[in-house]
């Protein structure tokens, strides 16, 4: 029986940048793209919003299942990223370059097509990304480890494609920007691919079946509670991202510049941060620092509300980085938990398919954020950024601080019920032993 290799932190770690880059863009400036530049409705975003997460109900399952069960010389999860990354790649570029002929409702059918095909390739990568974490890492420490670097590594690409990215479209446009992102999203994702030593012995491996696969999945308590929390919380952080270009301009009244500074001080806060609440993780359990980073987050938004201008609003971005650096630091963590729990109670490796299960979870974000911006057509009269509306600088706050600090409310609500048994040990220890798989 051959030992499988050790895979480098480092190497695995570097693929989150990767990952993060093209969808930070995505899913941050998607609305000021379409809605502020093209004139897409406010309801037309909801409806693509909302459209898409009954797509990503479908296809996350049936990603991480059909990972589950292929059995290649190079692995499970390999070939799927080899062919889903430059497809991602293609369609996120397709994205932000809108064919000239088209307009109007054109416009808006052009975005949906291609919110569909963009998302459900990063529902791809990211099934099959995530479910190397519990494989290639399998004791608390080495996974605190590489978690700490993915999450920095996740930060530095939101600083390049959230934070600086006003200022890299002002100069070369979203079209040349998403053609620069979209290489060197498929150039790291490949990198840490092929750097990536899953097991590669996989022929007596189990596959799993479909139907007992969906039941333990289904009737798994504490996977519907974990995906709650991070769906309340993706939500509150998505908006927060999609809302930062309206509230800098139609509540602080400032420029592109404002937006970048802004974002940047939230993700160099966060950057910090990742080291401060690693630490809490190691001197105490994972459990209680995960719902207080929880409730530092959703404390953090309440001093946007009031401030109304640059240097207040930096102070309050810093407070929200801080507590986004604690829920990303420990949410991954749990996922893994979950994870291990299913490998100990059912002897199958099924990774992928709670790796893509959690990950539509954390997309059911969608629906609330599709609501939110259905709320500020509907109450604030926003529909575009050729009809603001009356009152854009309390639509825009609403986006940014209202909706979230009410969702991440209801996040930590969510995280109080979720429990495991603390035996002091690390969870892949009482894993089944799997062949090519090494035991510490």
């Amino acid at each position: 029986m051959n030992q499988q290799k050790k895979t480098s932190p480092f190497r695995y770690a570097v693929g989150m940048f990767g990952t993060s880059i093209p969808i930070n863009m995505f899913k941050t400036y998607a609305a000021a793209f379409y809605v502020i530049g093209h004139g897409v409705t406010t309801a037309q975003f909801s409806m693509v919003l909302f459209l898409y997460t009954f797509v990503d109900a479908i296809d996350n399952p049936v990603y991480g299942f059909l990972s589950d069960r292929t059995r290649t010389r190079w692995g499970r999860r390999r070939p799927w990223l080899v062919i889903g990354a430059p497809l991602l790649a293609l369609c996120f570029i397709a994205f932000f370059n809108i064919p000239a002929f088209l307009s109007g409702s054109g416009i808006f059918s052009y975005m949906l097509l291609m919110y569909i095909l963009t998302g459900t390739l990063d529902s791809l990568i990211n099934a099959n990304y995530g479910a190397l974490f519990p494989e290639l890492f399998t004791s608390d420490s080495q996974r605190a480890k590489s978690n700490a670097m993915r999450q920095a590594f996740q930060l530095l690409a939101m600083v390049i494609s959230i934070a600086l990215t006003p200022l890299v479209t002002d100069a070369l446009g979203y079209g040349l920007t998403s053609i620069i992102y979209g290489i060197l999203a498929v150039a790291v994702i490949l990198y840490c691919t092929f750097g990536c030593h899953e097991i590669t012995r996989t022929e007596d491996l189990q596959k799993p079946r479909l139907f007992s696969t969906l039941r333990d999945l289904l009737t798994n308590p504490k996977f519907w509670i974990f995906g709650l929390t991070n769906a309340f919380y993706s939500a509150a952080m998505s908006l927060v991202m999609s809302a930062v270009p309206f509230y800098v301009k139609y509540t602080l009244g400032l420029g592109s510049m404002a937006n970048t500074i802004l974002l940047g001080m939230v993700l160099l806060f966060a950057m910090a941060g990742v080291s401060v609440w690693a630490l809490f993780v190691k001197k105490h359990s994972v459990m209680p620092v995960w719902r207080i980073a929880l409730i530092a987050l959703t404390v953090s938004f309440l001093p946007l509300y009031f401030v109304s201008g640059l240097f207040p609003a930096l102070a309050a971005a810093c407070l929200l980085g801080f507590g986004y650096s604690g829920a990303i630091t420990t949410m991954d963590l749990i996922g893994a938990r979950i994870m291990d729990e299913d490998t100990r109670k059912n002897g199958l490796r099924r990774e992928g398919t709670y790796a893509s299960a959690m990950g539509f979870m954390n997309r059911l974000s969608g629906f609330f954020t599709s609501f939110a911006f259905l709320i500020v057509g509907r109450i604030y009269g926003f529909e575009s950024g050729e009809i603001p509306g009356p009152r854009p600088h309390d639509a825009a706050r609403f986006l940014m601080v209202v909706f979230p600090f009410c969702v991440m409310i209801l996040s930590v609500l969510c995280s109080r019920f979720l429990k495991f048994p603390e035996d002091g040990g690390p969870y892949a220890a009482k894993s089944p032993a799997v062949p090519g798989k090494e035991t510490e």
